[in-house]
């Protein structure tokens, strides 16, 4: 109980003062809007861009696959307790309406919408949570603006939505919560006209000129730090600007904001590049899987119908993320990204793992160590894994780790990276998540990279007894053997593709499960050294 409490207590100190206020607010009561006809439509333009697509999720009229689950709508209905939240969330965003071939889909979609309005009653169930009520908003938008004709009824239903989230915008949560709340009301303002239409924009602009202002960083990095939140806040983004071009208003703090946007979107660009591998997967940093947000080729293909530049990543070097925290390397076959950042803004670390001084790297295009991913949300062993510093390419002394991340997405103690120094071929850092271990630890990690190797050196100061391990978590589809002395072959389909030397260190093989994506595991291999005399050194090589 008294552990319980001082984590409690460790978690909250971080939190806003207006978060908790909101917090309490958010439960009470809400009287809902009542129904009533929607506001007219805008004039629309010529200029409404197909946005970022997405693979469908709809494979029968009434059969939708998300997370890697498949459901009949018929069985299950829309808010079955049997299935997970995230699953019932996606249920209701509506992304089938604008994914690739969605005209295929049409007539399924038309019944969807329609059944949907008739089965969800205003305020009850995950159908009306705000988060799923916005995103749902922007697609039926979208979908309208990309050829479909809406009944009256269902932009009666939209701007019902619409009434309705006003009053549930989610200050509790802020974030990428707050961020597509405002996102929706911009649309449903720019898509209807009048008073009410205008309320609802000049709202949901003053919270994106806040919220951009702090959840955009200078290089460009959403704040979670997580390349899959990145991602969907770059389609936020880009969508915003595509609205607005997309009918004719006259709204100087309209043209202010999409005057900004557009200024930040090559630098949000240019992180998403730098933070995928050379076969396009995602860098597993936080709350990261493939398959949730838009492929960046397609946000790339977005943005240039846009008019906006895509800059062009250089295809050797040194690249430094900062704030972010984030470090890439090009050289010779190997890509390399390291992990010296925070955990995410303080008061909002939900997205975070325990993941400080990780790596991650691939070589000739295939990628060689990656973390363990994201496969669940929510409260669960799997989940407080796949947070956890064992799932990740760095150290975890005593069976720690080396932030408390808890209760699926509370963080208490953080490690705070220290000592950083980078030069053209070497990166050193440390971090005192450990501190409030026996002797507080301190966990200090250097890479060298030079032709055809990576050498990755760990020690633990000052001096403590506890057991420490490195762990280096192999892709899915490699194998490891043990070859002379301390060498140990990695390799694919029965070709060895890089040697790892254990140079100080007890090494021994462990298996893992790797998140391929939400819902989806795969057996893998992983090599854990055990520190000696509080230290380790390994040396990956390969045929440069």
């Amino acid at each position: 109980m008294k552990h319980d409490l001082g984590r409690l207590l460790r978690t909250l100190r971080w939190l806003r003062a207006r978060q908790i206020l909101h917090r309490a607010l958010f439960r009470l009561p809400v009287v809902p809007p009542p129904a009533g006809l929607a506001p007219a439509r805008r004039p629309s333009t010529t200029k409404w861009v197909s946005p970022a697509g997405r693979p469908p999720t709809m494979t029968a009229q009434s059969r939708l696959r998300f997370l890697s689950e498949e459901h009949e709508l018929d069985v299950v209905g829309w808010d079955s307790a049997r299935l997970p939240l995230l699953w019932r969330y996606n249920l209701h965003y509506f992304d089938d309406l604008n994914a690739f071939d969605a005209a295929a889909r049409n007539a399924w979609h038309v019944d969807l919408v329609q059944r949907w309005i008739g089965d969800n009653p205003i305020g009850r169930g995950t159908a009306w949570a705000p988060y799923p009520t916005s995103l749902r908003i922007v697609n039926w938008i979208k979908w309208f603006l990309g050829g479909q004709e809406p009944r009256s009824s269902w932009l009666d239903s939209l701007a019902l939505q619409t009434r309705w989230l006003v009053k549930r915008l989610e200050r509790h949560l802020l974030g990428n919560h707050l961020f597509v709340n405002a996102k929706a009301l911009v649309f449903a303002g720019c898509y209807f006209d009048g008073p009410e239409a205008d309320k609802w924009r000049a709202l949901g602009i003053r919270i994106l000129r806040e919220e951009i202002a702090e959840q955009v960083l200078p290089d460009g990095g959403q704040f979670e730090r997580s390349p899959m939140y990145h991602l969907l806040a770059l389609e936020d983004v880009l969508d915003v600007v595509n609205m607005t071009h997309a009918v004719k208003l006259t709204d100087p703090a309209c043209t202010e904001l999409i005057v900004h946007l557009r200024s930040i979107l090559p630098s949000m660009l240019d992180w998403a590049a730098c933070m995928r591998h050379p076969d396009g997967s995602l860098v597993r940093f936080n709350d990261t899987a493939d398959g949730i947000a838009p492929p960046l080729g397609e946000l790339q293909r977005y943005a240039r119908a846009l008019g906006v530049v895509t800059p062009e990543l250089p295809t050797a070097g040194v690249r430094t993320l900062q704030p972010s925290g984030y470090v890439r390397i090009d050289w010779g076959a190997a890509t390399g990204f390291i992990d010296v950042a925070p955990i995410g803004p303080d008061y909002l670390p939900g997205h975070a793992h325990a993941d400080t001084l990780c790596f991650e790297l691939s070589i000739d295009g295939r990628r060689i160590v990656v973390n363990r991913g994201t496969s669940v949300y929510g409260e669960g062993p799997r989940r407080q894994l796949e947070r956890g510093t064992a799932a990740h390419n760095t150290v975890q002394i005593a069976s720690a780790d080396s932030s408390e991340v808890w209760a699926g997405f509370r963080v208490g103690r953080r490690a705070r990276p220290r000592s950083v120094t980078l030069t053209e071929s070497n990166l050193s850092a440390s971090h005192d998540g450990y501190r409030s271990l026996s002797g507080r630890p301190v966990h200090h990690r250097s890479w060298h990279w030079r032709t055809g190797e990576l050498q990755i050196e760990d020690r633990l100061m000052p001096g403590t007894a506890l057991p420490a391990v490195a762990r280096f978590h192999l892709a899915p589809e490699l194998s490891i053997a043990k070859c002379e002395g301390s060498v140990w072959a990695v390799s694919h389909e029965g070709r060895e593709i890089a040697q790892v030397r254990v140079d100080q260190g007890e090494p021994y093989v462990e298996p893992w499960m790797h998140a391929v994506a939400f819902g989806e595991v795969a057996a893998a291999s992983t090599l854990a050294v055990r520190l000696v005399a509080q230290r380790a050194h390994v040396t990956i090589s390969w045929n440069d």
